[in-house]
């Protein structure tokens, strides 16, 4: 078992907190951090939320992976590549309620630890609130072993895995 009273040093503000993280964030997709940085600077235009490179759209959401022997669920904060029209429509949107909006289709952006071939799945996009990150999640048809982990969830072995791959925990640690 996963010992809820550890802490960690968050990787943003550099500060320890209580307990285990439950999220993983990236700060833009992986092909932009595949180009140098003073070249990043003059391509492409980002945020925390939206990222234009070239002729490519990203937007940034949360894919959640259930936990089943616990409360509560593991979120993967990742980059989806969008069509230019849904990327437009998602800025139109931005700050208001954009939840009851079709989901869109997109590309995950990122490479997922434990889940290294994650990079160009096929997942959908459903806008959210003003106030939250739109949520990612995979086509019901996806068989993908990360599909399988969001529709059945993850147990405390695997959210250990999870832990170690993130960096959250040291293996030596148990």
């Amino acid at each position: 078992m996963i010992n809820d009273a550890s802490s960690y040093v968050c990787s943003v503000c550099q500060r320890s907190h209580e307990g285990l993280p439950t999220d993983t964030a990236y700060t833009l997709p992986d092909d932009l951090w595949a180009i140098a940085a003073e070249e990043r600077e003059g391509r492409a235009k980002w945020t925390t939320d939206l990222c234009q490179f070239g002729e490519r759209y990203f937007i940034r959401g949360v894919l959640f992976i259930p936990f089943t022997e616990r409360s509560g669920s593991y979120g993967w904060g990742v980059w989806v590549e969008v069509k230019s029209s849904d990327f437009k429509h998602y800025v139109a949107l931005y700050d208001k309620d954009g939840s009851q909006e079709p989901k869109v289709s997109g590309l995950l952006a990122n490479r997922v630890p434990l889940h290294e071939d994650s990079l160009g799945l096929p997942v959908l996009v459903q806008f959210g609130s003003s106030t939250q990150r739109p949520t990612i999640t995979f086509p019901p048809e996806a068989s993908h072993p990360f599909a399988v982990e969001q529709t059945e969830g993850v147990d405390e072995n695997r959210l250990h895995a999870i832990f170690v791959a993130t960096g959250a925990i040291e293996e030596t640690g148990f």
